[in-house]
């Protein structure tokens, strides 16, 4: 310090910038840093539609699977964005001849699929009190019917039986993403941002997504899911 005036010497000035410099460097420096670090290294939720195409949807898309003798709008509803589907588990399946559980889901028409990667995206919703139901599913696998079910039991996600994907699921929205990889025999189940497993797939020779409900063991009497903003995607060749 300069007595005369008060001000900072020269010397102290540049001793102290000195100092501080290594400082400013790594606070000019952070912003790069976290730039080019992937997400799964830095703990945030991913975009797992990142690099996929979105498809495009309308209502041929969306086919409604319900039990045979039962008028669609007494199992199914679209209003303000969202499908809901409900059933019961006195309800028929959704052919005559069929010897499978009572199902309102909806299958994804025109997009099914044997080889590549595929996604499925959607917010799903499951009320309280729906038990023992898929509410989504890749249809398609060898000798198996489904390479990929997604259950409800008491409140809490399955993949199938085990392991648990999500507890507390009930009365709340909730973002799906389903990546089938068909050349790599690999499913991912992301749940909001988040990969919580990557399944092996199941082979089979032809694949299509569904989502709604379809009644397995110990289902509830009454079973609902609701879905929206539901996309399906592909990486292209």
């Amino acid at each position: 310090m300069d007595a005369r005036n008060g001000s900072l010497h020269p010397q102290y000035f540049l001793s102290a910038m000195l100092k501080l410099t290594p400082f400013f460097l790594l606070l000019l420096l952070l912003p790069l840093i976290s730039a080019s670090t992937p997400s799964s290294l830095r703990g945030w939720p991913s975009d797992p539609i990142y690099g996929f195409e979105e498809l495009p949807l309308n209502q041929f898309n969306f086919d409604i699977q319900r039990p045979y003798d039962i008028p669609e709008d007494e199992r199914y509803s679209f209003q303000h964005g969202v499908h809901k589907l409900w059933v019961y588990s006195s309800d028929k399946p959704h052919t005559p001849t069929s010897r499978t559980h009572p199902r309102t889901e909806i299958r994804n028409r025109g997009y099914d699929y044997s080889s590549g990667v595929w996604q499925f995206e959607g917010y799903g919703y499951v009320p309280c009190g729906t038990t023992g139901v898929c509410i989504m599913q890749v249809f398609g696998a060898s000798p198996h019917a489904t390479t990929l079910m997604l259950r409800v039991y008491n409140g809490s996600l399955y993949y199938y039986r085990n392991p648990v994907l999500l507890e507390n699921i009930y009365d709340r929205w909730f973002k799906l993403n389903v990546i089938h990889d068909v050349n790599a025999s690999t499913v991912k189940i992301y749940i909001d941002g988040q990969l919580k497993m990557v399944a092996p797939g199941r082979g089979g020779a032809s694949h299509y997504f569904k989502c709604g409900v379809y009644e397995q063991d110990d289902g509830s009497y009454y079973m609902e899911s609701r879905w929206k903003g539901i996309k399906i995607l592909k990486i292209c060749d």
